[in-house]
């Protein structure tokens, strides 16, 4: 096995982790610059985008793909929902459950701030050739397979 780290000389400003993180609050400080002037905040936006897409259907499923806790995706929610983003609906199957389902005024929110988000994107990627961009999304994905292999592993010894 490839040792990438020495524990005698390691510098957590050159670790994988900090690089990542660092990286992770730089890009959701640019995404903030954006929705600075409007009346939704990047996380909101993500939030609408999860439900629009499919990858969140409850509070539960936001936050778990957000990573973030109950109370704050709670209040999330209630804002959207007061401001007509998005509206609650008591599922029929199971009467606990209760969904996530975004409105027309949510989509049309979505259209109107997708395209300034993505050319803050494209401009703070723009020293990055196309193969460079392909070649960093091909690693983080690998990436993300190694981790989530390592812990498949992990709970499988448990």
């Amino acid at each position: 096995m490839v040792q990438h780290y020495d524990p005698f000389n390691f510098s957590p400003k050159n670790s994988l982790g900090y690089l990542l993180k660092t990286n992770h609050q730089l890009m959701h400080e640019c995404a903030d610059r954006v929705f600075a002037n409007h009346d939704i905040t990047f996380m909101q936006w993500l939030a609408l985008v999860k439900l629009k897409d499919g990858y969140a259907e409850t509070a539960s499923d936001l936050c778990r793909t957000l990573s973030h806790d109950n109370g704050a995706i709670t209040r999330m929610v209630d804002q959207l929902e007061n401001r007509g983003f998005v509206e609650r609906e008591r599922s029929q199957q199971d009467r606990r459950v209760v969904k996530l389902l975004i409105t027309e005024a949510g989509r049309a929110k979505l259209a109107d701030l997708t395209p300034p988000f993505i050319m803050s994107l494209n401009e703070a990627l723009s020293p990055f050739s196309a193969e460079e961009f392909a070649e960093l999304n091909r690693m983080l994905g690998k990436l993300k397979t190694c981790f989530e292999q390592a812990f498949t592993s992990e709970e499988e010894e448990l």
